[in-house]
């Protein structure tokens, strides 16, 4: 018998959830998206000129056709290579650059001006001198993302590992641990869901990274894909490019949400 005042959980008010899918949540993005699709599909032609953008149906032409040809896959994979290579790098690079920051206060006071200068800077405005210094070569490309998500890994670690909890770092120092123990028993582990979230807002920043270096000098990407698609006034070319963009993001971004879900697993009852 369930308590006086309590709702007694049934089968029916828990969401349906296998293998750590949500099959409720999927079905109504699934109705979202074909609701959209269908709004933009009837509109074009009737309330604006589709030559403006374009409709779903052209669009899903274009996608098998460039499936077909074999462009798609490469046009693809040049923008997600350029996009994971940069934001890894800027994982590498940013993280015991935010650490050491936590670390040393006094040296973090000093840099910390020049730090925000530098994040500051309009890296899209750059990315001619990113081609200039590295060339059209996919270094440059990567380089380019990795500026974007630099700085987003740097703060997230940096003010991370500052809200841990002073009590438990008290604690750990009257056991008498080291400093090593410290930083791989509670500090590190601290920082894990920053990290994912430095990942999450970094794969769009990656990613623009990517299309602007593309944008500027490439032979191929989806970046590039669009910037020709535009010269061309073929709007059919250039959303067909910005969904395919969209597409990555979202997938990439579902890939990190998994991730979060096996890593962060004790998290779960809270939200």
């Amino acid at each position: 018998m369930a308590e006086p005042g309590i709702a007694e959980e049934t089968s029916t008010t828990r969401p349906l959830v296998r293998g750590g899918v949500d099959y409720a949540t999927f079905c109504w993005r699934l109705a979202l998206i074909i609701g959209l699709l269908l709004i933009w599909e009837l509109a074009a032609g009737r309330l604006f000129n589709e030559f403006w953008s374009s409709r779903p149906s052209l669009i899903g032409e274009r996608l098998i056709a460039l499936l077909r040809s074999g462009e798609l896959s490469r046009h693809v994979y040049a923008t997600v290579a350029e996009a994971l290579l940069g934001l890894l790098l800027g994982a590498v690079v940013g993280t015991p650059i935010g650490v050491a920051l936590a670390r040393y206060r006094r040296a973090a006071k000093i840099v910390d001006p020049f730090v925000m200068g530098l994040y500051g800077l309009p890296r899209v405005a750059l990315a001619p001198m990113f081609i200039l210094w590295f060339g059209i070569s996919l270094f440059a490309k990567i380089m380019m993302s990795f500026s974007m998500v630099l700085f987003v890994f740097i703060m997230n670690v940096t003010e991370g590992i500052r809200t841990v909890d002073p009590d438990i770092i008290d604690l750990m120092r009257t056991m008498r641990a080291s400093r090593s123990y410290i930083m791989r028993k509670v500090t590190l582990p601290s920082i894990v869901p920053w990290l994912i979230a430095s990942f999450r807002i970094g794969i769009g920043l990656s990613l623009v990274g990517a299309v602007v270096g593309e944008l500027i000098g490439a032979n191929r990407g989806l970046g590039w894909y669009v910037t020709r698609a535009g010269g061309q006034l073929d709007t059919t070319g250039v959303f067909t490019g910005l969904f395919l963009l969209m597409l990555v993001a979202m997938i990439a971004n579902q890939i990190i949400f998994m991730i979060e879900g096996r890593v962060l697993h004790w998290r779960r009852g809270q939200r």
